[in-house]
């Protein structure tokens, strides 16, 4: 017996028959729109979860074998690059993000043809972006690191590890555009098991150029190029693939313009709210690193740390934006409402238990990259600042994902461009101004996610979110 709806004709087991024509070996492929949301939000984030491990152990794993091989300034080049390297992608993958929201929209509405649309027309931003980036980064390296008050101890050490980062940038943009494509269509297993390949290599590779060949630091990005490169040829050979919803055709690879401007009308506030972001964060960074290599390795340290805490934060945001998408494509604003509620409880429960854990061990943890005494003690100091504090930022991080899934990117650009960047960077120039104290710049973090917290919550609970795609005339 046929079903309809929003036009779209459905089978006896619930799946519309607009999407199985061609589906092909999609066994991995999700529609969210069915079934109970809390088991499907669980599933889909564990996958992601675990391949935002493998992703944080690229870097993390550089910093750990560059810390033992190569000393301070090594590990202080390569742990402040975080910020740095966030800032050259920042724009481009959050407007990429942008892609993700679409694929899922029309994936929820059954549009097969808009769906192969959307994927074609990312992965040509992807290129584009790539070559940009890569240019940029090698060109313009030296006089990043000296706006960011890099010690000239690490200069060298920082700018030979940056320029052979960016030449792989492509590979990196890729990577990350294949990943979505894949989550926003449910399908989170695929990407989970290249990263685990591509973080092996990562870390074999740091072994061997730098343990066995004593390569310097810039062999430590050469690694991470060669395994995200890996992984994006692994990513394309299932793309390519025949007789699935988002088969891509070389030929197709272009920008198609009534896509394309839809997903920049979702995607381009998220860019610019991850550039906002890490344009703060690279303030910090540079005030940081006033103080000195020990304050720069022990700020990158606990960034890495902080990285892996949030994790399972990250991987809800993910699911809920994606579930999100497909629901609100098919115009099931309850069910909507019911994963967003879920996603949120989730995230900050979880970053409180994680942030009580960090508070309580961060001595040891910071240890594990570098033992000097200096390292660890400011470190220390950051972390016990800021990890009870965590809910917070998951909060603010959760509700903007509930945003960003509602096609309402705009409202979290404007609240971290405001927050997360007027406020916090005028706080520091303050402090800095009139104490020169360290710790007053670690209170700078608590202090905008309260207040970020604060209008999120307002909004979430006095606006009309779910019907976002309806007052754009989007397709559903």
């Amino acid at each position: 017996m046929l079903r309809v709806r929003n036009g779209v004709k459905y089978d006896g087991g619930g799946e519309p028959s607009k999407r199985d024509a061609g589906k092909g070996d999609a066994s991995h492929v999700k529609d969210m729109t069915q079934g109970n949301p809390y088991s499907l939000m669980l599933g889909f984030a564990l996958p992601i979860f675990l391949s935002q491990v493998f992703q944080q152990l690229y870097n993390t794993a550089d910093a750990l074998i560059v810390g033992k091989f190569l000393g301070t300034n090594a590990l202080a080049a390569v742990t402040s690059s975080g910020t740095l390297i966030f800032l050259m992608i920042s724009f481009f993958m959050g407007t990429a993000m942008g892609g993700g929201v679409v694929i899922s929209k029309f994936f929820g509405a059954g549009d097969k043809e808009q769906v192969s649309r959307a994927v074609h027309t990312i992965l040509a931003f992807g290129i584009a972006s790539g070559v940009v980036l890569t240019v940029t980064g090698v060109a313009f390296t030296p006089a990043f690191l000296r706006w960011m008050q890099t010690d000239a101890e690490v200069m060298p050490d920082a700018v030979e590890y940056f320029r052979y980062y960016f030449l792989g940038a492509l590979a990196m943009v890729l990577y990350n555009i294949c990943r979505s494509i894949m989550n926003a269509l449910g399908d989170s297993r695929r990407p989970l098991y290249y990263l685990i390949f591509s973080s092996v290599l990562n870390i074999v590779l740091d072994l061997l150029f730098i343990g066995a060949f004593h390569w310097g630091v810039w062999s430590a990005a050469a690694a991470t190029v060669i395994s995200q490169a890996a992984s994006v040829v692994l990513c394309m050979m299932h793309l390519v693939q025949k007789g699935n919803i988002y088969t891509v055709e070389w030929k197709k690879i272009r920008f198609h313009k009534a896509t394309l401007v839809e997903i920049v009308r979702y995607g381009f506030p998220s860019g610019v709210q991850n550039s906002v972001i890490a344009f703060a964060n690279v303030i910090v960074q540079s005030q940081i690193n006033s103080f000195g290599k020990l304050a720069m390795a022990a700020y990158g340290t606990h960034a890495k740390i902080e990285g892996f805490a949030f994790l399972p934060i990250t991987s809800f945001n993910m699911a809920a934006t994606t579930f999100i998408s497909q629901n609100l494509g098919a115009r099931q604003y309850e069910r909507a409402k019911k994963g967003a509620r879920f996603s949120i409880l989730a995230a900050v429960l979880l970053a409180e238990i994680i942030g009580a854990g960090y508070y309580v061990f961060a001595p040891q943890l910071i240890g594990i990259f570098d033992k000097t005494t200096g390292v660890i003690a400011f470190g220390v100091q950051q972390a016990r600042t800021v990890a009870l504090f965590y809910f917070l930022l998951a909060f603010s991080h959760s509700i903007a994902a509930v945003c960003r899934g509602a096609g309402k990117a705009f409202v979290p650009m404007v609240i971290m461009l405001s927050v997360w960047c007027v406020v916090r960077i005028a706080y520091i120039i303050l402090v800095m101004r009139l104490t020169g104290e360290i710790a007053y710049i670690y209170w700078a973090y608590p202090l905008t996610w309260a207040i970020s917290s604060a209008i999120y919550l307002g909004y979430y609970l006095f606006s009309d979110w779910v019907h976002g795609f309806d007052k754009k005339g989007a397709a559903a």
